[in-house]
């Protein structure tokens, strides 16, 4: 019976495993590895080019930089909301769940667009500054413009990430550890959150690759100035048309992600031994 079950699952896990290799890994393979009008040791040439311009390093530096900054803040806010979505009574822990997440229903460019009326020259930010005698306040076309939409285009996935693992915790082990003298301070930090970890370092995880790879926010918000990878990646593929310059780019993004994914991992690993 069991072989047989095993068998069928193998069967029924093909389809989706071929549409995943032909439609998404070897097109990303491809792309990296011999692009159009190069081939592997092109590539290979141009990420060492990448790797050592001066005036692309800063490049890199604030696609990481914006990337680390979105996914802090995310969690700085997220988790804590998460925390109480989960500690909600049943009635009010979904509706609570449902607005936290329905962002994510807006289209992206309309709430990049809502960032660039806030924040522009004329905007509320700006008109605030000013009635307070602080001058006018230019946000816009900034890097914390850029962090400032990244987090609210990726903060829903870091609290639902955290709430997964929160929901699944057993509250009376809070009250086990207050009634054995623990400080609420204490207990979120030694009980609660190394509980939740594997589910907040999912969500660091999602909110660090999407904001590296990012790219309708940062235009918008970033403009021709503060460029990040993945406006460099646009301008290399449709501006200069260097196909292998552009897979070089995209080969760095690539290996930030799956580097911070390995971390997480390892992290994740580590807190549940020790738990």
């Amino acid at each position: 019976m069991d072989v047989t079950r095993r068998v069928t699952m193998r069967v029924l896990l093909l389809p989706g495993l071929a549409v995943l290799l032909f439609a998404f890994l070897y097109p990303v393979v491809v792309t990296l590895a011999a692009p159009p009008d190069g081939d592997p040791a092109t590539v290979a040439r141009e990420t060492g080019a990448l790797l050592s311009d001066p005036h692309l390093l800063p490049v890199i530096a604030r696609s990481i930089r914006v990337a680390v900054l979105t996914t802090l803040i995310c969690l700085l806010l997220g988790f804590p909301t998460a925390y109480l979505i989960s500690r909600a009574p049943a009635r009010w822990a979904g509706k609570l769940l449902a607005l936290a997440i329905f962002p994510l229903m807006l289209n992206t460019v309309v709430r990049t667009y809502g960032w660039i009326v806030v924040l522009g020259g004329n905007g509320v930010v700006s008109t605030v500054s000013q009635a307070l005698g602080l001058g006018k306040v230019q946000l816009l076309y900034t890097e914390t413009a850029i962090v400032l939409g990244l987090v609210q285009l990726f903060l829903p996935l870091m609290i639902l990430s955290s709430y997964s693992s929160l929901s699944q915790q057993d509250p009376r082990l809070e009250d086990a550890a207050r009634g054995l003298g623990a400080a609420p301070g204490r207990v979120f930090r030694q009980v609660v959150f190394p509980l939740a970890l594997p589910g907040a370092l999912v969500g660091c995880t999602l909110v660090f690759a999407g904001a590296v790879t990012a790219f309708t926010t940062p235009q918008l918000l970033g403009g021709p100035r503060e460029r990040i990878l993945s406006t460099l990646l646009y301008s290399r593929v449709n501006v200069s048309l260097d196909w292998p310059s552009a897979s070089a780019v995209a080969l760095v993004m690539t290996v930030l992600v799956l580097a911070v994914a390995a971390l997480s991992g390892r992290l994740s690993k580590r807190g549940s031994t020790t738990s």
